[in-house]
């Protein structure tokens, strides 16, 4: 089969063009997390109620995620992401309109979550039927740093716009920003040449997927990638208050570059891949989650620079277990690896809702030692996943 290679025009199209979807996709879903300390000023809401604005968005990508999965196969690939963009900037836009009404700024947020999960769950199969096989590794790396990148710059941008003028301002510049970034993806990404259409079947869809969650190994893996994320989730979203209040009383602009800090996750991904080859998936799990751990303990610390420490160790080990648990699914699955990853991914996001949400009711009751304490309980939780799957892997080969 003719596959795109790297070096020719129409892989740096395609680069391109998930580069963009990518920053689209992350740029929007993480818009609201900076803003949250605003919302519970202009809405009289209390923290752990803000932080919906950006938990139900996970949610609803993670729950749609599956269903847009098996309808590309179906369907086709390009005209989803696409539609699936434009929607999603398009809502970007309009969120602002929602007024005083905190209720209409979640709904709006949830169709967010709805029509981004058209990206993220295409993607990667777009990429894989269409790129040679020696290219594929360069083609994921660019969309994976889309996807961060736009993560980064959702948060920062989006708390620079809300501190300068307000939070209404701040949507608008993001959904603009969105909007160029489809216009390029449209433009730029030619439809399939590789895909053949399948008949979307619910009881074959339906009875893989039971199959996947019937395995206890897969279980312990997804509910680590549940942890994982939660944890992500909750430390980032709370931290903001912690640093906009007593005793800091940091500004709203400066407390946005704080997010900065998850660019660590591209530094953490590199050298993660040359500890794998050398100490082997299980050594590097354990030492991932031993370094997220120590940066918990630090945030303990009620001061600036150990938050900043703190949370820099938490986002490498963070980056690190993931990326292995993530790889770690895919040889676990004996077959339908595709929608073990999805499942993976489901888990993975909604951990950052139910999670995210869960450690502020601790926020109302011990503040951020409460917020702490809940993360380091999820990490410890992590370990004892991690050891259980790996004693499960064991026996599976062992009776092999």
């Amino acid at each position: 089969m003719d596959f795109i290679e790297k070096g020719t025009p129409e892989f740096n199209k395609i680069s391109i063009a998930f580069f963009a979807a990518g920053f689209n996709t992350f740029a929007i879903l993480y818009t609201a997390q900076p803003l949250m300390p605003e919302f519970t000023q202009v809405f009289d809401v209390t923290p752990a109620v803000s932080s919906l604005s950006l938990t139900l968005t996970t949610l609803a990508l993670a729950v749609s995620m599956i269903l847009f999965g098996s309808i590309s196969e179906a369907v086709g690939r390009k005209q989803i992401m696409v539609a699936s963009m434009f929607a999603a900037s398009l809502l970007c836009v309009l969120t602002p309109l929602s007024g005083g009404s905190f209720t209409m700024l979640l709904i709006l947020r949830t169709l967010q979550g709805v029509v981004l999960a058209g990206v993220p769950s295409i993607a990667m199969a777009y990429i894989s039927e269409e790129i040679h096989p020696k290219s594929m590794p360069l083609a994921m790396g660019l969309y994976i740093s889309g996807n961060s990148l736009g993560a980064v710059f959702g948060r920062v941008f989006s708390g620079l716009m809300g501190d300068v003028f307000n939070w209404q301002v701040a949507f608008l510049a993001i959904g603009i920003i969105s909007v160029v970034a489809t216009l390029i993806f449209w433009k730029l990404l030619n439809p399939s040449r590789h895909f053949e259409a399948q008949k979307f079947s619910v009881g074959t869809l339906l009875g893989s997927l039971i199959g996947h969650l019937k395995n206890p190994l897969l279980l312990c893996l997804f509910g680590t990638g549940f942890l994982l994320m939660g944890m992500n989730i909750a430390l980032f979203s709370y931290v903001t208050f912690v640093l906009l209040g007593d005793p800091f009383h940091i500004s709203q602009s400066i407390v946005s570059w704080v997010f900065l800090i998850l660019l660590i996750g591209t530094v953490s991904s590199a050298i993660n891949g040359n500890l794998v080859m050398h100490l082997g998936q299980e050594k590097v799990i354990y030492l991932g989650l031993t370094i997220l751990t120590f940066g918990i303990l630090i945030l303990f610390i009620p001061s600036v620079p150990a938050i900043i420490l703190g949370l820099s160790l938490f986002t490498y080990g963070f980056f690190a277990s993931h990326s292995v648990v993530s790889g770690f699914v895919g040889r676990s699955a004996g077959a339908n690896k595709a929608q073990a990853s999805s499942l993976y991914l489901f888990f993975y996001y909604v951990g950052a809702s139910l999670l995210g949400t869960f450690a502020g009711v601790f926020w109302v009751s011990h503040h951020w030692p409460g917020v702490v304490m809940v993360n380091l309980a999820a990490a410890l939780l992590c370990f004892v996943l991690i050891t259980l799957a790996i004693r499960l892997r064991a026996k599976a080969q062992a009776g092999a």
